[in-house]
């Protein structure tokens, strides 16, 4: 395993199927690889392997990959990530694994942390890691999905599912929202926010957030909830109504929070409470500020009223929330999860939680 200093760097490998997508094989590269500590160091390392030795991987594409890692390399992995594959053979139609995934799979340690973009899923539930545990895959194969596998527990509307050491996204873009929320969750917003800035991506997709919103891209000369947003984003720490915010786009409160709905998949006032609570994480994570004023800056207005949510969403209160961040930072750059984690998985299974 790499390292830097004198602390191995978090492993990640990425397992290269054949009939994969090229865009979702990117991702994980794309957003771990960006992502910094605050001496420029990089804080993982991306290895990308195949189930046969080193080779060619055919995408669905007119072009291959030539992947220079066998499977051996996945019982050296921290996190495993699996991409999309259009030729999952009898994973996808059986549910069952074929001989040399089912080898390779058996290379991975246990207490790896697991991970599937899209219909990667097919091939941790062929494997019998999501039993009894909440997931989800591209809405179009969740109802397949479900039949193929019952002792799941699909959720086909949200994002993706953190179920601690066992991750499932939605489809495509889905794929960086949850590889962000890892960066979040092993090295804090601050971190996060920097990989998404470099990416270009919005930093933060609830995980429960709807997989398909009905008008994703608004209509040429539709009026937006674009500039409403930027507007609150700008006013966190204030008081701030919805007729206010349908003001600013000059539309009634009925219109404005069915579009704002359409738009973003999420009520005005759950986006609110998903801002402010990433503003209260970022400023115990970074800053010396009482809790107090944390809950001000963060347009909470109290420290009760932020704990309430903070409770609600990551499981902990203010202040043990920010002990456990800093407490982690000596361990997050050593391969290992972060206490945070631990923490945050107890709550933030994000099935639903925007509905």
């Amino acid at each position: 395993m790499a390292s830097h200093g004198t602390h191995p760097r978090h492993r990640v490998v990425v397992l290269a199927l054949d009939g994969l997508l090229p865009f979702e094989l990117g991702i994980p590269q794309r957003i771990f690889g960006k992502a910094r500590d605050a001496d420029g160091r990089p804080l993982y390392e991306i290895v990308t392997c195949s189930v046969r030795p080193p080779g060619p991987v055919e995408t669905d594409a007119d072009f291959a990959v030539l992947v220079a890692n066998g499977p051996e390399v996945l019982a050296t992995a921290d996190t495993v990530v699996i991409p999309a594959s259009y030729e999952l053979g009898p994973v996808h139609e059986e549910g069952v694994l074929t001989p040399e995934l089912a080898v390779a799979l058996a290379q991975i340690r246990p207490g790896t942390r697991l991970v599937s973009i899209c219909t990667g899923s097919y091939v941790l539930a062929a494997a019998g890691y999501l039993d009894d545990r909440p997931a989800t895959t591209h809405w179009m194969h969740a109802e397949h999905f479900q039949r193929l596998f019952p002792k799941i527990k699909v959720d086909a509307e949200v994002l993706f599912v953190d179920d601690g050491d066992v991750l499932t996204s939605a489809g495509v873009a889905a794929g960086i929202d949850l590889c962000l929320h890892l960066v979040r969750r092993d090295h804090g917003t601050a971190v996060a926010n920097d990989v998404a800035r470099r990416t270009v991506v919005p930093p933060h997709r609830d995980g429960g957030q709807a997989q398909y919103i009905q008008r994703p891209v608004p209509e040429p000369q539709a009026a937006t909830t674009t500039a409403a947003r930027a507007w609150a984003l700008a006013r966190l720490h204030e008081p701030i109504q919805l007729r206010d915010m349908a003001e600013q786009e000059a539309m009634s409160v009925r219109t404005f929070t069915r579009r704002f709905r359409e738009e973003v998949g999420v009520s005005p006032g759950h986006w609110l409470t998903q801002q402010r609570v990433e503003r209260a994480r970022h400023l115990l994570e970074t800053s010396d500020l009482s809790v107090d004023q944390v809950a001000r800056d963060a347009g909470f207005g109290t420290a009760q009223s932020m704990r309430q949510h903070l409770q609600a969403v990551l499981g902990v209160t203010p202040t043990a929330y920010r002990r456990t961040f800093r407490s982690s930072k000596g361990v997050v750059a050593t391969g290992v999860r972060a206490p945070v984690a631990t923490t945050d998985q107890a709550r933030t299974r994000l099935v639903a939680t925007s509905r």
